[in-house]
């Protein structure tokens, strides 16, 4: 956590010499990933549309074996956007690896989304990952021959009630990862996607209802959420060598939720030692 100037998992200096961006970077998901990046000796530029948070992401990161710049930005727009990455390029002289963290989305009935917020989250979601993915590519990765791109999108796969149009862009940003991977594979850039599960954030905390929150470890047959470090740690790993090879997929990180709804053995099923007992194996057949 960010008390702490060493990571709990990966060697110290791990990331040494390398420049990562990360956007989303005051909170949650993005803060932590931010800090687990610069405690392994990367440089850190965070963005988000809200200075505040930044700055106190900053705040947390001094000390750091690493360092961690900041500035506002708006991923939607496509010259605030280039700018952003240019400044980057003047500063230090390359660019690494991109986080795409940066979304957002409403908990809504289908049915009540209007074209207007259909419009936002798309926008937000799709929209501003390939202006930042494009901007770093153009810019940085392929000049160099080389740049990682990984982008944080959501689990369940299956389907998500009330988020139809988070579902669709999330869908997108997959796609387009995998995609990517391919075409742009002659430059050495590796993209893929991180599919997050449920959570505890502070988005999730505070922002969704009650009834949502107190349910949701229920959905997961691990029967907990997960928590940011663990996220952080996925996009250390793959910025590392160890993720030189790994491009073109989704990994999902869910607690097995993507695969199953709640506990197994159903209570219904289980035994008194917990195991699952069929209907023929009680008649003796």
């Amino acid at each position: 956590m960010a008390e702490s100037s060493h990571s709990q998992v990966f060697r110290d200096g791990l990331l040494e010499g390398l420049v990562c961006v990360v956007s989303g970077a005051g909170s949650g998901i993005g803060r932590e990933t931010a800090l687990e990046l610069t405690r392994l000796g990367a440089v850190v530029v965070g963005c988000g549309r809200r200075a505040e948070p930044l700055a106190e992401t900053a705040e947390l990161a001094v000390g750091l074996p690493g360092t961690f710049e900041h500035e506002p930005l708006d991923i939607r727009e496509e010259e605030p956007v280039g700018r952003f990455f240019d400044r980057l390029l003047e500063r230090h002289g390359r660019l690494d690896v991109l986080v795409n963290n940066a979304g957002g989305q409403f908990l809504a009935p289908a049915e009540s989304i209007s074209a207007k917020g259909f419009r936002t989250v798309i926008e937000l979601n799709v929209v501003g990952t390939w202006l930042m993915t494009h901007a770093a590519a153009t810019k940085a990765f392929i000049p160099q021959q080389g740049g990682k791109v990984l982008s944080v999108t959501l689990s369940p796969h299956n389907g998500m009630p009330a988020m139809v149009h988070s579902g669709a862009a999330r869908a997108a940003v997959e796609n387009m990862m995998r995609t990517l991977a391919v075409e742009w594979s002659r430059f050495q850039i590796k993209t893929c996607s991180l599919a997050a599960g449920q959570f505890a954030t502070e988005t999730l905390l505070t922002k969704y209802p009650r009834e949502v929150v107190e349910n949701v470890e229920r959905s997961i047959p691990l029967g907990r959420t997960g928590r940011a470090e663990e996220m952080a740690w996925i996009v250390a790993y793959l910025a590392s060598p160890a993720g030189d090879f790994v491009s073109g997929t989704t990994i999902t990180i869910d607690g097995a939720r993507d695969n199953w709804a709640g506990p197994w053995p159903p209570q219904a099923l289980a035994t008194d030692e917990g195991s699952v007992v069929s209907e023929e194996r009680r008649s003796g057949q």
